[in-house]
């Protein structure tokens, strides 16, 4: 079965990573470590670090470029989206209105892209050099939802789901809020996207890493220096599940789960 369109990779480009690895191993129970693999073809070397679960890599850490920074880029989580062939995938996303910013080879990693989407929001596309494997089930460190606030979810679903093949799982009617999209791949949930509301400058993607108590992660936001955007909360529907959604300290944007309103299942 093809894993076109499966959200595989998290990365985490960010104005202090050495802060940032901290302050995420404190609310998910990750560890760190760093990578030592070679950096992408005609690159010098960088700083890379891995947050851990077990033995099991959950994403990546860097230092956001002085360039990026230099033209107004705040540090931002970047989702890598898996591609069977990149190139073909990343043609036809320029051709509906994408931006390529950068393409990188890694050495016996595979080959990324990073994208602007028509509507600016941040995206990779990923074509590894091995399969990955086996879908997990959700559970405490992992990410388990996958959510864009777009300036026109309507577009932007034409946008991914002709390149991914994604499925709508649902349209939920949140009123003065407008619709917010479920939507999934081979009959299983991913992720979801609504209408950004005003105030909100730009679309951007947001990812969630489930916890055991999302109250109890809310707190040591706040008393390690990030902030509160919206929540805790419990989601619509018979789940009980409850969010959390904030800036980390450097400023980028994140949001947390738990499963039922309580310890996630393992």
């Amino acid at each position: 079965m093809s894993n076109q369109g499966r959200f595989t990779w998290y990365e985490l480009m960010s104005t202090d990573p050495k802060a940032a690895l901290d302050f995420y191993a404190g609310l998910t129970g990750w560890s760190h470590q760093g990578f030592d693999g070679p950096p992408p073809e005609g690159m010098p070397p960088i700083e890379y670090n891995m947050w851990m679960q077990g033995e099991e890599p959950m994403a990546g850490c860097l230092q956001l470029p002085a360039e990026a920074q230099e033209q107004g880029a705040p540090s931002h989580w970047v989702g890598y989206v898996h591609c069977d062939d990149l190139d073909a995938t990343k043609a036809r996303a320029i051709e509906l209105g994408a931006t390529e910013l950068i393409t990188l080879n890694m050495p016996d990693v595979g080959r990324f892209s990073m994208m602007h989407d028509p509507q600016h929001a941040t995206i990779a596309f990923f074509q590894p050099t091995n399969e990955p494997g086996p879908e997990q089930e959700p559970m405490p460190g992992r990410f388990t939802w996958h959510e864009l606030m777009a300036a026109d979810y309507e577009a932007a679903w034409g946008f991914y789901s002709e390149l991914f093949g994604w499925e709508i799982i649902d349209d939920m009617d949140m009123g003065e809020a407008g619709i917010y999209r479920l939507f999934g791949r081979n009959g299983r949930m991913m992720g979801g996207m609504y209408n950004k509301p005003p105030e909100a400058p730009v679309s951007c993607w947001a990812y969630y890493v489930s916890v055991p108590n999302v109250d109890e992660a809310a707190t040591a936001i706040t008393a390690t220096g990030g902030n509160i955007v919206y929540g805790p909360v419990q989601v619509p529907g018979p789940s009980g599940d409850r969010i959390v959604m904030a800036t980390d300290p450097q400023g980028a944007m994140f949001a947390l789960h738990t499963v039922g309103g309580g310890a996630a299942e393992a």
